[in-house]
């Protein structure tokens, strides 16, 4: 009879549970929004139940949408939000304190204290991180340090800590079981990816007690077994990855010098530079791209925090647009002499900046300006900061001497034509689109259906990926120079304001 893989992908915005069968296609998904909490500037909470419900009924309901039962489910893979953090009571289960999104910006000021103490170099050299909000460490701290009795109870081992694939992984099996892989490890400030283990040191700079800490496994690993008053039968759960190291081994991303690129609420481009971790020299971020039976691959990582978040913002906030996906023909539509660069930089700036004081502006408003020219920009931006990525790890990689980087892109905005296109054009390379833009969740699946055989070696898998299109740049040096010179001046207006 055949069997099935359940991919659960908890993102920023919503959760999807997908089912794939043995062919890697996809049987069934389904989706809920999820909402995001804004309380102070700066600030990015969730409801740690409203992540566990929609986990839990989208998973039942793509088993049921699939006319399956979760004894046609051989096994579950998890991909996640990565950095967002939950502290919960061990005895109860209950979150402490909402869950902390990764774009969140309030520990700024404990950075800036850390940076004045000189120990950014040594968590860089440990973790290949910046030292910068948007990691885990930060938040713990902040946690522990502003919920009443929160350090206490921690150091009497009564809090947990864990990445938003370790929460639902807790709660999956009953309780039994406190992990995380090494992807989602390696985005906590605390991990050292050249030891593979949690750093004492880094604990204590932090001041985080190391009990709350979760069991680093491999990405294709034993989990455990979901608890059977879940889904009426225990699950393997045998796949955990975070969202961007799941889309690249989904985009089979898997020999150095291999790229891919993830248009999702942020943008983060990952590029795999093998055995060797690669110490950037331009503010990119040096991480664990997957960990497969003890062996690390490494890569270099760009992270863009606002994408399609901009996009949201236009038809949420502004109500220009009705769904995300008018955006593509309404930047079409635009005026061609209409020259709008939108800098969305809600939550601060990214990579290459790493300015999380920095906020959004647009440039070059005029009467003329309508709901058409600001979807442009929006889209515009994402592939604006795509080239900054790029032209850092080209700078990073370049004398590494492996073969010419491979772009492939995936999520949500890589379905619009219009952006792919202008992307190539910004980049002036090649932009490969593949059939399957549930990239993410099937690196989920692959990884779980890995451990068990059901999906072949990664050689095997990666002559399943499918070419949907390719983009090639249509325009001449000169435009393109012209127009990146403008989102880099716009930019450095905005660091300007904020420093």
């Amino acid at each position: 009879m055949p069997k099935y893989i359940l991919a659960i992908d908890q993102g920023t915005t919503s959760t999807r549970a997908v089912i794939f069968d043995q062919n890697f296609s996809i049987v069934s998904i389904n989706q809920q929004e999820l909402q995001q909490f804004f309380p102070r500037s700066g600030w990015v909470e969730h409801d740690p139940d409203e992540i566990w419900n929609s986990t839990i009924e989208t998973a039942q309901k793509a088993i049921t949408k699939a006319n399956l039962t979760a004894q046609d489910v051989v096994s579950i893979g998890i991909t996640n939000q990565r950095e967002t953090t939950l502290v919960w009571n061990k005895k109860t289960g209950k979150a402490i304190y909402p869950a902390i999104v990764w774009q969140d910006r309030r520990t700024a000021e404990i950075c800036d204290f850390l940076k004045l103490k000189n120990f950014e170099p040594i968590i860089s050299q440990k973790t290949g991180l910046v030292l910068d909000p948007y990691f885990s460490a930060t938040k713990i701290a902040w946690i522990l340090d502003n919920v009443e009795d929160a350090r206490k109870n921690a150091l009497s081992g009564d809090l947990l800590f864990g990445t938003v694939d370790t929460f639902l992984l807790w709660r999956l099996t009953g309780g039994k079981i406190h992990a995380t892989d090494m992807t989602n490890a390696s985005r906590t400030s605390l991990f050292n990816i050249h030891t593979q283990s949690w750093d004492q040191e880094l604990l204590d700079i932090f001041n985080i007690p190391a009990i709350m800490l979760p069991t680093v496994k491999n990405c294709s690993d034993k989990f455990g077994t979901t608890d059977s008053n879940l889904f009426g039968c225990e699950i393997n759960i045998n796949g955990i990855a975070g969202d961007q190291q799941a889309a690249a081994i989904g985009q089979a991303c898997f020999d150095p010098g291999m790229l891919k690129s993830t248009y999702g609420t942020g943008c983060f481009a990952l590029l795999n530079t093998g055995k060797t971790s690669i110490k950037s020299n331009n503010k990119l971020l040096t991480t664990i791209a997957y960990s497969l039976e003890g062996e690390v691959t490494y890569a270099l990582e760009g992270s863009i925090f606002v994408a399609g978040a901009a996009v949201q913002w236009l038809r949420d906030s502004l109500g220009v647009l009705d769904n995300a996906a008018q955006s593509g023909i309404m930047a079409a539509n635009s005026s061609e002499f209409e020259e709008i660069y939108m800098v969305p930089a809600f939550t601060g700036l990214g990579a290459p900046y790493w300015a999380p004081q920095a906020r959004g502006a647009i440039f070059g408003l005029t009467r003329d300006t309508g709901p058409n020219e600001l979807a442009r920009a929006a889209l515009e931006a994402s592939c604006y900061q795509t080239r900054d990525l790029l032209e850092a790890m080209r700078q990073d990689f370049s004398s590494s001497n492996h073969s010419q980087t491979i772009l492939r892109v995936d999520g949500g905005m890589s379905a619009s034509n219009w952006t792919m296109q202008f992307l190539s054009d910004m980049l002036n390379s090649p932009v490969d689109r593949p059939k399957i833009l549930e990239t993410t969740a099937l690196g989920a699946a692959y990884l779980a259906g890995l451990f068990i055989d059901f999906y072949p070696r990664p050689p095997e898998f990666s002559k399943n990926w499918m070419l949907d299109r390719r983009f090639e740049s249509e325009i001449s040096a000169t435009q393109r120079e012209k127009k990146y010179a403008g989102w880099l001046a716009c930019v450095d207006k905005v660091l300007k304001v904020t420093s």
